[in-house]
């Protein structure tokens, strides 16, 4: 009789409470998820999506410490393995609910932030295996299992990985590198010192994607990006300035070749896509070439693949107006003197 009352009690209590917290538990998160989802904040509906099983675990875990504490003591061995029971649950509960986290996270905020959903991947094997590691090595404490020979091989055998993996580790840390410092970021333009240009599409935890022009795809491991130069043509902005070289003969009046390609270049800008209309053009002569006085063109797109279309349609239009102006674009000639005193073109 007294061992039914030592044992069956507190046995039958903590199983009327595990089937309770099954029971009444997911009802109530789901009444709670309905609730978060009428509010404006984002953060409750984040927490309380992944507040269900680790919130079941969690009080399990405080049921069975009472019911450890109810029971008479078990012998040194058992009394070693329900220890390590406990610890489990409470460890496997904050895993699973910073898993979920940070999974709800990742997979909220990579639809607003391109960097964050490139490198998704990284960030998940990253804190996955640090989190998992560190949990094995609690385990194996609260069962006084000794972790220094074990921490003594995992040193040897990640040297070894490491030396054997030394290209894939240093494409992977290069690429958590690209991750904070955001050198380029996804849609990007950039060129490579290559010379290879094109808008990268993916930053992952080995290589880079980039769609050149002809719509192929260039891998890139992510080691070669961080150790040459890259132009960026979207930092700091995407607009960026198309300069366009011409030149006029030397009878041409240069205050009105200046007035004339101004105004061509505000037409281009204001009805061509891809223009920035706010821009106002403006000319720089420079040179006195053997042929031609020299000068350059300053307009402005809004990204670097507008400059075809911006410089096809303007010396589309400047060349017509030239022609309506009576302004000369020279041909490359050349003048020869004779000894007697005659000249011939």
């Amino acid at each position: 009789m007294q061992a039914l009352y030592e044992w069956g009690i507190p046995s039958l209590a903590f199983f009327v409470w595990a089937v309770l917290l099954f029971v009444l538990v997911p009802p109530i998160m789901r009444r709670l998820k309905k609730k978060a989802e009428q509010t404006q904040h984002a953060f409750d509906d984040v927490l309380v999506s992944t507040l269900g099983v680790p919130l079941i675990l969690f009080f399990l875990a405080l049921g069975l410490n009472f019911y450890l504490d109810a029971i008479p003591p078990l012998p040194e061995k058992w009394t070693r393995y329900s220890d390590a029971l406990f610890i489990i649950l409470f460890i496997l509960a904050a895993y699973l609910f910073v898993d979920k986290l940070m999974m709800e996270i990742l997979r909220r905020y990579s639809k607003k932030v391109d960097s964050i959903a490139s490198s998704a991947g990284v960030i998940k094997t990253l804190y996955r295996v640090i989190i998992l590691v560190f949990i094995f090595l609690i385990v194996l404490d609260r069962l006084h299992i000794t972790i220094t020979p074990f921490l003594a091989s995992l040193g040897i055998g990640g040297l070894v990985v490491a030396l054997a993996l030394q290209d894939t580790l240093s494409n992977f840390f290069s690429g958590i590198y690209l991750f904070f410092d955001k050198p380029i970021r996804v849609g990007d333009y950039i060129m490579l010192e290559s010379g290879k240009e094109g808008y990268v599409t993916q930053i992952g935890w080995r290589n880079t994607r980039v769609r050149m022009l002809p719509n192929n795809i260039l891998i890139v491991p992510n080691t070669k990006l961080v150790s040459s130069q890259i132009i960026n043509f979207y930092l700091p902005e995407t607009e960026m300035a198309v300069l366009v070289e011409v030149g006029v003969s030397y009878q041409s009046d240069l205050e009105k070749v200046e007035r004339v390609t101004i105004e061509v270049g505000e037409k281009v800008l204001q009805g061509v896509p891809g223009g920035a209309k706010d821009f106002e053009p403006f000319i720089r002569y420079h040179t006195f070439s053997d042929f031609s006085i020299n000068f350059t063109v300053i307009l402005r797109v809004k990204e670097y693949v507008d400059q075809y279309l911006i410089k096809h349609e303007f010396i589309k239009q400047l060349h017509q107006r030239y022609q309506t102006e009576d302004i000369e674009i020279p041909f490359p000639i050349r003048t020869l003197y004779m000894r007697n005193g005659g000249s011939q073109k």
